[in-house]
């Protein structure tokens, strides 16, 4: 197998990072990998600095891409306590990896990034691009957003470090280097297929509604009449259950395609509700707006995020029988046992539909993916990248 992942729940950082590097070597068959990624717990702070350097050596790999996390991922395990090291790598002979560490600049012209490479004349077309950053120093939209015009089309997939609570806590892997600021990445131009997968785990209620009136990402008005009136209206409608699952917290779907006649889950972009002015009932979501856009108020809960994540991977099973041979995972770092009643959701979900895989990842503090060909930042999400 090209493919090969371990995962470490032992105290010690050194031992934890020896002990995945022997297995992945072993089961690559001793060959060094192209491309590995490393996600880490903060309870191995003491060594942080170190686990890049002893990974490259140990491994031999090529590039090394990862970040501390909140909550590992490897196998059909998510780690929410305690410390984790989770290694993922892979032989990629015939893809062209090229490793960038970005940063950001305010100018009296806005927010630019420095870092992020232009694709090359005579270069493979890139399949994909991962990236992680510190949730403090890295701007992703300015990055989404540098990416729609230099790689139309390429899935953007990773997510935000998770272990640090105030700036200089994360850490970022890029080969041996460490940043703890700005954003690591790697474009990933030939090789096998990468299909991607985002699940945002919710459903709509209600009717979908025409934007009338918006500024930014403020929804002043639905069909004519004050965003929140609207949402008054459909609220009063709903079954108790949903009731409390509004109030618990709310969504809007944005439609992908605002031309089509019938929606159904997973025809919109998720945004969360940031807030509601009551003085002149707009509502504040957490993406841009514009009049005349469709949108659908959402809810979320267990059951309905279950359902979707198992969905979406058996319609992926469906569609694309033999293409996978291993995946990685970045959760909301709200999904786990945070969501769900039992613990493992997301990655036990994945193996048992596509799996047995090699499979590590992280919740990451925001989550990186394409929904409907177009990439963004996420909350809440199961962000997936299954390799050919």
């Amino acid at each position: 197998m090209p493919y090969a992942a371990c995962l470490s729940t032992v105290a010690d950082p050194l031992r934890a990072v020896r002990s995945v590097c022997e297995e992945v070597r072993s089961r690559l068959g001793g060959t060094a990998p192209d491309v590995s990624f490393l996600f880490v717990t903060q309870d191995h702070a003491t060594r942080l600095e170190e686990l890049g350097d002893l990974v490259c050596e140990a491994t031999g790999t090529r590039h090394l891409l990862g970040c501390t996390g909140e909550t590992i991922i490897g196998g059909s395990e998510e780690v929410e306590e305690g410390p984790a090291v989770s290694l993922w790598s892979a032989v990629l002979p015939d893809a062209q990896l090229e490793p960038f560490h970005v940063e950001f600049e305010r100018t009296p012209d806005g927010l630019i990034s420095t870092g992020i490479p232009s694709p090359a004349d005579g270069a493979a077309p890139a399949s994909a691009i991962f990236l992680f950053g510190d949730p403090f120093s890295c701007a992703a939209q300015t990055v989404i957003e540098r990416m729609a015009d230099e790689y139309l089309g390429v899935p953007l997939l990773g997510g935000m470090a998770s272990s640090g609570h105030e700036p200089g806590e994360n850490v970022l892997y890029l080969d041996r280097q460490r940043f703890q600021n700005g954003g690591v990445g790697i474009v990933v131009r030939g090789g096998p297929r990468i299909h991607t997968l985002v699940s945002q785990g919710c459903r709509p209620i209600g009717t979908h509604l025409v934007v009338t009136k918006a500024q930014r990402n403020i929804i002043i008005e639905i069909g004519g009449k004050p965003a929140l009136e609207r949402l008054q209206e459909i609220f009063s409608e709903l079954p108790e259950s949903d009731q409390e699952l509004v109030q618990r917290g709310l969504h809007v779907g944005v439609a992908m395609d605002e031309y089509r006649e019938k929606f159904e889950r997973g025809d919109f972009l998720i945004s969360n509700v940031m807030g509601i002015d009551h003085r002149v009932g707009a509502i504040g979501i957490g993406n841009l707006i514009r009049t005349g856009q469709t949108i659908q108020f959402h809810v979320r809960d267990h059951e309905t995020a279950d359902e979707d994540l198992h969905l979406m991977l058996t319609r992926h099973r469906a569609e694309h029988a033999s293409a996978r041979q291993a995946a990685l995972l970045f959760s909301c770092n709200g999904r786990g046992s945070k969501l769900f009643p039992e613990p493992h959701h997301d990655a036990t979900a994945i193996q048992t539909h596509v799996g047995p895989l090699p499979l590590a990842g992280l919740f990451a503090m925001g989550e990186l993916g394409p929904v409907g060909g177009k990439n963004y930042i996420h909350g809440f999400t199961a962000s997936v990248a299954l390799f050919g």
